[in-house]
């Protein structure tokens, strides 16, 4: 397989070293929580999936279609970003640039481009959205700060951030909204003894 060495340091290297010196100037209990958020914030679209079946189940055999569809949409967008991810070889900005980064650096031979965890949250997020609007609410700003998340840690250059955004909402959008088509599936289901978990009534 052809791979293409990306040089992500000539395209916004001096954005992130600024990010990232600007991290190591920040209050400690700061980078704290932002190191938690960008290990553990996926959990938060995992239950914000959860809510939205959950309410699914009082709305009908399409949202619920769309529910279950949401979590297939997040794996789709984190196949492809990683199938994109393998055709570019972009070391981290933390091995290119040698710069103090608030977590540990990851090793050589360990891809940048584009960023599994921005693609995975925007694909969460876009899903969340089409399934109830409300939930946007907490799911789109989620998805923007888990992104920033990981230039702040200096795991990724920004353009690895935007282009997992961009990869996760294009998969996701048409994914989630061909589910629509599973409703009369639904409808099937809801007359078995799996009916609890497709409609509340």
């Amino acid at each position: 397989m052809t791979t293409l060495a990306l040089g992500g340091a000539s395209i916004d290297g001096g954005l992130y070293t600024w990010i990232t010196d600007l991290a190591q100037r920040a209050p400690h209990v700061l980078n704290t929580l932002v190191s938690y958020w960008t290990d553990y914030g996926l959990g938060l679209f995992a239950v914000l999936m959860l809510i939205g079946w959950w309410r699914a189940r009082h709305a009908g055999a399409t949202a619920m279609a769309m529910a279950l569809a949401a979590p297939v949409a997040v794996v789709a967008a984190y196949v492809a970003n990683d199938v994109i991810k393998s055709f570019f070889n972009e070391q981290r900005p933390c091995q290119t640039l040698h710069t103090v980064t608030v977590e540990a650096c990851p090793a050589l031979g360990d891809w940048s481009f584009p960023s599994n965890h921005s693609a995975i949250a925007a694909a969460a997020a876009v899903a969340i959205v089409l399934c109830g609007r409300r939930l946007g609410w907490i799911a789109v700003p989620a998805a923007l700060l888990m992104g920033a998340s990981r230039i702040w840690v200096g795991a990724h250059y920004p353009h690895d951030v935007v282009v997992g955004l961009l990869i996760g909402a294009l998969v996701a959008w048409p994914l989630t909204l061909l589910a629509r088509r599973a409703a009369p599936a639904v409808d099937r289901l809801s007359a078995t003894r799996l009916r609890p978990l497709v409609a509340a009534r």
